[in-house]
């Protein structure tokens, strides 16, 4: 008996294996950038800003507040949960039911997953393949690689991407030297970078950047320090 060659295998043999093919390819991708900077990401890739600005830093060139500003303003269970925060889901979902402004509940990691390797928007597809891409990025990273990674591909401003470029383009400094309140301020337009923006910061975005300081207080400096 003949074998036949992937080019004469049937239809349904490509539709069950497209979903392996597919998966061992994520994994792939997420191994390698366990180790590896990544060049771009999706988000960049999907930026219709006439330039994109992007330079990546290891954590050791970043100073220790800006960490510790984006899980205070963003996921504060960060160093406990496995990827997902299911307190704050219950919230969100109870909270959307009853308004109509929609309010999210992702965790750093998701918001890893996305930025890196998927699209904004809102669909079913989206949200699965955030959930597989989150459920990888938590077992085959340590955490502070999430939020390594997080801190360099997070947008904080029209094509402006990670905190080294970030810190060079409003600070004019390098990430590094970032003082506590600017980190606060960094952390301060993450919901939306676009629309909040820090070379003109509102009230709003000053108010935030005060509450973030208080709870960066409250967590204290050495939060983080016993993540690995």
């Amino acid at each position: 008996m003949r074998r036949l060659s992937l080019r004469r295998r049937s239809p349904l043999f490509w539709l069950a294996v497209s979903p392996l093919l597919f998966a061992a390819l994520a994994v792939l991708q997420v191994l390698i950038l366990r180790v590896v900077p990544p060049f771009t990401s999706a988000f960049m890739l999907a930026s219709d800003a006439p330039e994109v600005r992007y330079d990546w830093v290891p954590w050791e060139r970043i100073a220790p507040a800006a960490a510790l500003a984006m899980v205070a303003a963003e996921d504060q269970k960060f160093p406990e949960h496995w990827g997902f925060d299911f307190e704050a889901i219950d919230k969100a979902l109870d909270h959307n039911k009853r308004s109509r402004r929609v309010r999210g509940a992702s965790t750093i990691s998701q918001q890893t997953a996305k930025n890196l390797f998927l699209w904004s928007g809102r669909s079913y597809l989206r949200k699965g393949l955030e959930v597989g891409y989150t459920v990888l990025i938590e077992l085959l990273w340590p955490k502070r690689r999430v939020l390594e990674v997080y801190l360099n591909v997070a947008q904080f401003g029209p094509g402006v991407y990670g905190v080294e470029a970030a810190a060079q383009t409003y600070f004019h400094k390098p990430a590094a030297r970032l003082t506590r309140r600017e980190c606060a301020l960094l952390a301060a337009v993450l919901p939306n970078p676009v629309r909040l923006r820090l070379d003109r910061p509102s009230a709003y975005v000053l108010g935030r950047a005060s509450h973030i300081e208080n709870q960066m207080s409250a967590l204290g400096s050495s939060y983080l320090n016993d993540m690995h």
